[in-house]
This record gives C-alpha cells, sequence and structure tokens, in this order.
C-alpha cells in the first residue's frame, strides 16, 4: 500500500480534519484516506445504476410502437 505525506497543511485544515475525524468516528488518517477515495472514485450516474439492477434481475423486453408521426412544435400561445 502507498504512502503520501502532506506538507505545508494549514493548522485550520488539521484541526479541521481532526474534528471532522472525531464526529465520524474515525482516526485523523481515516478519515483522509476516506476523502481522498470519495475524491477520485468514479460516481455512477442515477441512468447507469437502474441499468445495472434491471440487468442483474433479468431484465424485460419493452415492445412499445414507435409513433412516427412528425414532431409539432410547442405553443405557447
Amino acid at each position: 500500500m502507498s504512502s503520501v505525506t502532506v506538507r505545508n497543511l494549514p493548522e485550520a485544515t488539521h484541526r479541521a480534519l481532526k474534528l471532522r475525524a472525531a464526529q465520524h468516528g474515525r482516526s485523523t488518517e481515516a478519515e483522509i484516506r476516506l476523502i481522498l477515495e470519495n475524491a477520485v472514485t468514479p460516481k455512477i450516474g442515477l441512468g447507469s445504476a437502474l441499468v445495472a439492477i434491471g440487468q442483474q434481475l433479468g431484465g424485460i423486453e419493452l415492445n412499445f410502437p414507435r409513433d412516427k408521426r412528425p414532431v409539432e412544435p410547442a405553443s405557447f400561445e
């Protein structure tokens, strides 16, 4: 596992990290690790999450006939 040293961290930032860690019941090091992991972990969108759930459940086939009529522009009158 890799290590990182952060130099010249402002004292106020260090205090804030220690406070945040205490509020979450973690060590300061564990809190910093979690913050860094969350910062670089790709976020999955809601649509992608729903697709993944559907695929895990076997999915379903939706056969809706396509409406081939031309789209009418919106009227704001």
